[in-house]
């Protein structure tokens, strides 16, 4: 089947967050989600349950535990048990349980800096101390390439550090970790006994020919220290059927992290299970194009931020659908996000919720037809003319 993603969907007046949250004329480049049907398998599947007129608790699915099992091994070459994957309502819930399992109040959690905002704000949901690790940048004309410092890194690990969160694929930054990176870090992260929370939601989100290691794939010692969070809702845009898992290999750490999530963390939705189960068995024809698409729209936003946004710089994602501009040198008065919003009428992500080093970017959303990314940018760059 061919899937047309030019084709533009009205989503106001349908309590979206996306297109709900700001003023009527403005268009939104900003949440993490796309403006793209999902896949028709999945919208069959969903159909198909509802017709049942039945909606009581799920269990977990033992086939879509199998599922997974079969992705791990068949994309990433990652072997997984069933018996190793815990079902969670949402990644951020997830991230929050990581937190409330593994840390004491008064220990701490490292993250590297800028940073999806739930990765600053989790730890002290539970009384931990956040740590960060800056990640560093290099510029090459009107783009930018974030680098780990190990030695950054390693200096900001405390006797407190309990927790390292990963972000993998980077969310803001767009970069995938290559082999050499991922094992820099767990060696550190063993070497000074840290747990190690990997979010991998946008592992399938790969842009041209970017290949995704999961960190615990590296070795059956790093994957006794990790906790990996998945999903298919960013790949396949239902995030709001809540749907997520946790892959644990540690029987230890399994058992920690189901006595904090007892009364605390609620079970999946029957239309969750449903939904990933037809996303993962009948959705890879659909994710194939849109990762055309969008490594295309990618393409696009880089040349015209190079072209017509004087000052500007990006990332070149690797994965996910999120750039990262450096507005800095564009002669912004005050805060490019507010300046945004109020001159071009186009909602982005104020960069400094992902923390000081955020301060003076934004993140754009290209995950929507090319007609509208084109239409936000044109307004962007009629906004720095004026």
């Amino acid at each position: 089947m061919k899937y047309n993603f030019d084709q533009v969907i009205e989503r106001r007046g349908t309590d979206g967050v996306k297109w709900h949250y700001y003023e009527l004329d403005v268009l939104p480049l900003w949440v993490a989600d796309m403006d793209f049907p999902s896949p028709e398998p999945i919208i069959k599947a969903l159909q198909e349950r509802a017709a049942h007129g039945i909606f009581g608790y799920a269990l977990p699915p033992l086939e879509l535990s199998e599922i997974l099992c079969e992705r791990m091994n068949r994309l990433h070459q990652w072997q997984i048990n069933p018996e190793e994957i815990m079902f969670l309502p949402g990644l951020v819930s997830g991230l929050n349980l990581v937190c409330r399992a593994m840390g004491r109040p008064g220990e701490g959690v490292l993250v590297q800096t800028p940073v999806y905002p739930p990765f600053l704000t989790a730890p002290a949901n539970h009384d931990l101390k956040l740590e960060t690790a800056s990640l560093t940048h290099t510029t090459q004309g009107q783009t930018l390439r974030y680098e780990i410092d190990f030695e950054i890194f390693e200096n900001a690990i405390s006797p407190e550090t309990r927790l390292f969160i990963l972000c993998n694929p980077h969310n803001p930054v767009g970069r995938s970790y290559n082999c050499g990176e991922l094992t820099q870090l767990a060696e550190i992260c063993l070497r000074h006994d840290l747990v190690i929370c990997s979010d991998e939601i946008h592992c399938d989100l790969l842009m041209g020919d970017t290949r995704h290691i999961p960190i615990a794939s590296l070795s059956p010692e790093i994957a006794d220290r990790t906790i990996t969070l998945v999903a298919p809702s960013k790949t396949f845009n239902i995030p709001g059927l809540g749907c997520s898992f946790a892959i644990i290999r540690n029987p230890e750490l399994r058992k920690r992290m189901e006595k904090a999530a007892a009364g605390i963390i609620p079970h999946v939705n029957i239309m969750g299970y449903v939904a990933a189960v037809a996303a993962y068995l009948e959705g890879n024809e659909w994710l194939e194009q849109l990762l055309v698409y969008l490594t295309a729209n990618r393409d696009f936003m880089v040349d015209f931020v190079a072209e017509h946004l004087p000052g500007v710089r990006t990332t070149v994602p690797e994965s996910t659908y999120l750039a990262w501009l450096d507005c800095r040198e564009a002669n912004i008065e005050g805060n490019p996000y507010e300046f945004f919003l109020k001159k071009a009428k186009v909602a982005l992500n104020d960069g400094a919720r992902f923390g000081a080093e955020g301060e003076g970017f934004v993140r754009l959303n290209y995950g929507c037809p090319r007609s509208i990314l084109q239409q936000a940018l044109e307004q962007m760059q009629a906004a720095l003319a004026s």
